[in-house]
């Protein structure tokens, strides 16, 4: 049976007439392709090495000795993959030690893995609530939030909502609004990602005790990075422990490796293995990825030193762009964006710090509003000073080449 030629179906026209107007808007994004681990130096093909200030590496654990040992014997002890799903044959004895580390280090009750955080925000609301229920998130939420939001809303059939960023008076208009929802959810990053701001937590934890609300945050970029012992938003405020759900990645502070994880109750994370989908029809997590981040979050636990080290070097680093004369947005997280407006200028100045070797992503719509445009810096405990000396000098003379100082 012959199938209409690619060149000429709809949807083939379409999305190459959207690629090349991509390219003509310079706002087309391609890969460059590493040929070393993850690390603050990496060697990255047709341009060898290169300082990396993109990478979600903040504890310096990618390439750690350690971490790497662990995943290495996880594929001698368990095999490459589990070859299925975790009710059927797919749990090995690696992922209930990964959970109970999880659940200790965020200080929860119990702890379930995903392939990623964005399953394990995918499976929370549309899983656990009904149409009696409404869950209610920030407005600048993580996309993977957004799209659970949207999945619930059409599995569950519970009511969704929006309030205004950090606006706890609009949350708590809203909550009363919603007093006969039988549960009332609500959810927040830890740590917003493309600005690099902190949730006020304690704010936001009085509201939701008002209306009786449960508060679930996404922890992905607060993990390992936040408090004294990299423990999370709730320990840099003090109340470690008091987060009713917290779901978080593997894939960042805890390795870089890939995986995720919902952290709650014990009931809650008995019912999401045993009804959500996302579980119950995804291969489980392989067991080296599990062996690699188990010994990251040991790493972390011996090494709070390494939090200590990533603070130092994320103040040493704005405070050098601030001596320039960029204006970062404030913040006290390893997330540092420099706001340049339209996406093209975003993409050029990360072109011109990619040619001074320094890779730095730039960001522009629909990953951030239109007009925010930014290259963001993400710092790691890796990073020696010398790396960041040499970060800044080509800051410095791209800055001044495209006239931003």
């Amino acid at each position: 049976m012959s199938g209409v030629p690619a060149s000429s179906n709809a949807l083939e026209q379409r999305i190459v007439a959207q690629l090349d107007q991509f390219r003509r808007d310079g706002v087309y994004k391609s890969f460059n392709y590493l040929e070393s681990p993850q690390a603050p130096r990496v060697r990255m093909e047709g341009r060898g090495q290169v300082i990396i200030l993109s990478s979600n590496n903040y504890l310096g654990l990618s390439d750690d000795p350690v971490v790497m040992a662990a995943g290495k014997a996880g594929i001698d002890d368990f095999g490459a993959g589990t070859a299925s799903v975790r009710f059927i044959c797919g749990t090995f004895t690696i992922h209930r030690d990964l959970e109970a580390a999880c659940a200790r280090l965020v200080g929860t009750a119990a702890a379930l893995s995903f392939v990623s955080c964005w399953n394990a925000n995918e499976a929370l609301p549309a899983t656990v609530l009904t149409d009696r229920d409404i869950v209610l998130s920030d407005q600048l939420n993580h996309a993977s939030i957004i799209d659970a939001m949207r999945l619930a809303k059409a599995i569950a059939k519970c009511e969704t909502g929006v309030f205004k960023h950090g606006d706890y008076a609009d949350l708590d208009a809203k909550l009363a609004a919603a007093s006969d929802r039988q549960v009332k959810l609500v959810v927040s990053d830890g740590v917003f990602s493309m600005e690099g701001s902190i949730v006020n937590l304690p704010a936001l934890l009085d509201v939701c005790r008002k209306h009786g609300a449960l508060l679930w945050l996404d922890d992905s970029h607060a993990t390992g990075v936040l408090g004294q012992r990299g423990r999370g938003t709730a320990e840099h405020f003090g109340l470690h422990g008091q987060v009713d759900i917290i779901t978080s990645t593997l894939g960042k502070a805890l390795g870089g490796a890939a995986g995720g994880f919902v952290a709650g109750s014990s009931a809650l994370c008995d019912y999401l293995m045993q009804r959500a989908r996302p579980q119950l029809f995804t291969n489980a997590l392989p067991a080296t990825v599990a062996a690699s981040a188990l010994a990251a979050i040991e790493v972390l636990e011996t090494e709070p030193e390494r939090v200590t080290m990533l603070r130092e070097n994320t103040h040493y680093f704005r405070q050098g762009l601030l001596s320039l004369g960029f204006r970062p947005l404030p913040g006290d997280t390893p997330i540092v964006p420099v706001i340049l407006g339209e996406t093209a200028a975003a993409i050029r100045m990360s072109e011109l710090l990619l040619e001074e070797g320094v890779f730095v992503t730039g960001f522009g719509f629909p990953v951030v509003p239109q007009g925010q445009a930014r290259v963001r810096c993400q710092i790691s405990a890796g990073h020696t000073r010398e790396d960041l000396d040499q970060a800044l000098a080509a800051f410095s003379r791209v800055g001044r080449r495209l006239e931003l100082i």
